[in-house]
């Protein structure tokens, strides 16, 4: 019984729900442990630093270009993955920890204060949330660390579920996903592998109405044309918009949504330069910098109407980033984490899922990250940025100019 509620907290940590106004509670089989570990208050005074941002959004970046510059269509909510990985990382010791805190920039005591400080920002209500949840499979094999259960629960107060890890937590785990997108992300996961003992899952989801929408007589038919010369037909949406941002090689604008809380940034590169070039040149400085020198002035802007989800492997991206020994059953150092008798800790898998719909009122988000561990081995006057080609996009929060969400919008389809 001992070993059986360890597990169950180990699972807590590990599946970090960043919880701001969720849904209503889906019907799980799963057993509940979510109050099994009170949630102590912690000091996140400074947190949010323009250093740790500036570290956060080099983590953002870096992240989107190994996984997203493939040519398509692809989106990404790298705050998303921050608090999976995370989660995980409290779990490391050695030369596990080493690399995970050397792509994200900062110690992992100070990603902990930096991603509470993020959430305590987000005010309730505010049409943006986080959620996490913490799936541990019921064995007598896996023992957690109670400091690793506490650390977690104190900054990220996850949900914790003990499972049997069958058919029925993968229902569980979709259910959970779907009511914590608010059914933008019905579905996450085909199945679990016989291997994985602990999931962590955080979901991200965003729902903002535009500060001025775009009437009728704004939308109009237009064209966008893909980098191979292919043209689509697509709804356009006119406006002036107040605020422009550039570099040497692109030039964007930003409108906010209703309170300002949260901007739609776009960046157009300049004509005759692929997305996936202008893209690869972005560093989380130079994207800092011009967030914080958006400029007043007018901007003649036309913004298609899309909508775009994409699925993502994130291992090799992240392995890529120099977190390698975290994906090695024979390298991974998860001890401060726990143990389990069938083998070493270690993530098996890094599971994304993300969805953006743009419209003439709104814009909706959804983000859901699973990271699967395993035991054993295996504007200006005169400006004008019309995106009727490319482009990037970013959904931000204000604050901070962290990117929640970052996109290469590559084609509209037809």
């Amino acid at each position: 019984m001992k070993k059986r509620t360890t597990a169950l907290l180990l699972c807590l940590a590990l599946f970090l729900t960043l919880a701001s106004g969720c849904a209503g509670e889906p019907n799980l089989q799963a057993q509940d442990l979510t109050k099994t570990i009170s949630a102590r208050d912690v000091d996140t005074t400074g947190a949010l630093s323009d250093t740790t941002t500036q570290a956060a959004t080099d983590f953002c970046v870096e992240l989107f270009q190994e996984s997203c510059l493939t040519g398509d269509n692809a989106l990404l909510s790298p705050v998303s993955v921050l608090y999976a990985m995370a989660m995980a990382a409290n779990g490391a010791q050695g030369d596990t920890l080493t690399q995970l805190e050397a792509a994200f920039g900062m110690s992992i005591q100070d990603l902990d204060q930096y991603l509470a400080a993020f959430q305590e920002a987000i005010p309730r209500k505010s049409g943006v949330s986080i959620a996490n949840s913490l799936w541990l499979r019921d064995t007598e094999n896996l023992n957690v660390e109670e400091s690793f259960l506490q650390t977690n629960a104190d900054y990220f107060d996850p949900d914790i579920y003990l499972a049997p890890f069958d058919g029925t937590t993968v229902a569980d785990i979709n259910r959970w996903v779907d009511a914590r997108t608010d059914g933008m992300i019905p579905h996450l996961v085909d199945q679990l592998s016989e291997s994985t003992v602990i999931c962590l899952i955080n979901a991200l989801t965003f729902e903002q109405k535009w500060e001025e929408v775009y009437e009728k007589d704004q939308v109009r038919p237009g064209t966008f044309t893909l980098e191979d010369g292919t043209e689509r037909t697509v709804e356009l949406m006119y406006s002036e918009e107040a605020y422009f941002l550039e570099d040497e090689d692109t030039l964007g604008f930003l409108k906010y949504y209703q309170g300002r809380d949260y901007a739609f940034v776009a960046l157009l590169p300049e004509e005759g330069m692929p997305l996936a070039e202008y893209a690869a040149s972005l560093t989380g400085e130079k994207l800092c910098r011009m967030l914080r020198n958006i400029q007043e002035g007018v901007v003649s802007a036309a913004l298609p109407k899309f909508q775009m989800e994409d699925t993502l492997s994130l291992a090799a991206p992240l392995a890529s980033m120099g977190i390698t020994d975290a994906f090695d059953p024979s390298l991974a150092d998860f001890s401060a984490l726990g143990s389990c008798g069938s083998g070493p800790l270690y993530i098996s898998e890094v599971l994304h899922k993300t969805f953006l719909s743009v419209d003439e009122q709104k814009t909706k988000a959804a983000a859901a990250t699973l990271v699967a561990m395993d035991a054993g081995a295996e504007c200006f006057v005169g400006r004008e940025v019309i995106l009727d080609r490319p482009f990037l996009c970013l959904l931000i929060h204000c604050e901070t100019g962290l990117p929640l969400f970052m996109g290469a919008v590559m084609d509209i389809g037809q």
